[in-house]
């Protein structure tokens, strides 16, 4: 994103993030704890209903917007990834939901009474491959039982819905591969211990992330989104948002690294002069810099394109790859730059660090992009 854009929502944003320092993260890193306290003062503050409509008590603002809310948070070295999906998940139920589900659920996601963090696509056994999903919901009668097995399913622990992908007709019984998932809503309140089992997957970085069973879990009938059996095309632009978004993230780490390892090659001095002055720890610094400026264009471009209804699923990917490329690489200049430092807790940099390091595999990998560009733009055949 370009650091003008969007100038009162990046100040504001700013300020908010100063009363959540190192040490308010550092703290919740070593027990591995969310931060209830940041997650509900950015929604206090409005900046996580950015996208929702202002009948429903949102802003109404565009995916610029919220791309310029989660740059900043990360800049500030904080971390969005705790609620994050607060921003997309609901975009679901905004262009694919009943008139009766918008005006049940918007209103109060809006205000946080209600969180709609859990966005539950993948499982063990299909991966990427989201078409090989397996876990099943059978209707009988006005209920859906659901069973099967999701996992790397963020925040389910502190999500109050869940939008779920999950099969309604067989794969080799549908038309197309794409066809026969539906979207659920579930109510993790009531599933929890009735039939769905949340289990915390422990990682190297603090993203309260879960493995989900569900054991003949019963959801409501009125709880599917849109028709029976178009499900995933419900959830691409979803994946789409979720994409820009992340890669904004990545910019503001960035950002964040380049802004850390620049002051930090000011002030510190070694053989008499500040390490700065020496090309070879300028210049990686400043390749950064360049790596970024470029990424964050690429992003602001999706941007613009979801936000006016154009196809941006090729631009939503290269801008992904491009931010966390330059955002990993900027953190690697920045522990190098600050050495044995860079190791310290105290600086930050080693949790930024293991932070920022996810987005080049979630939520889609590396290569799985490139594969995209080169089948979809540029036609070369498909390996699998």
């Amino acid at each position: 994103m370009s650091e003008q854009s969007h100038p009162e929502i990046r100040e504001a944003v700013r300020k908010l993030c100063a009363d959540f320092p190192g040490e308010y993260w550092r703290a919740l890193d070593r027990d591995r704890t969310y931060p209830t306290e940041f997650v509900r003062t950015l929604t206090e503050a409005g900046f996580l209903s950015v996208l929702i409509p202002e009948e429903y008590g949102g802003s109404g603002l565009g995916l610029s917007a919220a791309t310029a809310v989660l740059e900043e948070i990360h800049r500030s070295g904080c971390n969005g990834g705790a609620c994050h999906a607060q921003m997309y998940t609901m975009g679901t139920i905004l262009k694919h939901g009943s008139a009766e589900q918008k005006q049940r659920y918007l209103p109060k996601i809006a205000t946080g009474e209600i969180r709609l963090q859990a966005f539950g696509v993948t499982e063990p056994t299909a991966g990427t491959d989201t078409t090989r999903i397996s876990t099943f919901a059978r209707r009988v009668g006005d209920r859906y039982i659901v069973n099967g097995q999701k996992i790397w399913i963020s925040r389910a622990e502190h999500s109050d819905l869940m939008v779920l992908l999950c099969r309604t007709t067989a794969r080799e019984d549908a038309a197309r591969p794409a066809d026969g998932m539906s979207v659920l809503l579930v109510d993790m309140r009531e599933a929890v211990g009735n039939g769905l089992t949340i289990r915390p997957i422990r990682t190297m970085l603090n993203h309260a992330t879960t493995e989900l069973f569900f054991d003949n879990l019963e959801v409501p009938v009125e709880n599917l989104v849109g028709e029976e059996g178009r499900g995933f095309r419900y959830i691409l632009d979803g994946m789409n948002a979720e994409r820009i978004l992340i890669a904004s993230e990545c910019i503001g780490d960035g950002r964040f690294f380049i802004d850390r390892a620049s002051a930090y090659a000011k002030e510190r001095t070694v053989f008499g002069r500040a390490i700065g002055e020496n090309q070879g720890i300028q210049f990686p610094i400043a390749r950064n810099y360049v790596q970024l400026s470029a990424a964050a264009l690429m992003v602001d471009h999706a941007a613009a394109l979801f936000d006016a209804g154009q196809p941006c699923g090729t631009e939503a990917n290269m801008a992904k790859m491009l931010a966390s490329e330059a955002s990993w690489a900027a953190a690697d200049t920045c522990i190098q730059t600050h050495g044995g430092f860079g190791f310290a807790e105290e600086y930050d940099v080693e949790r930024k660090f293991r932070e920022t390091r996810l987005y080049q595999v979630a939520p889609i990998s590396t290569n799985l992009i490139l594969s995209h560009v080169g089948t979809h733009v540029l036609g070369m055949p498909k390996s699998f």
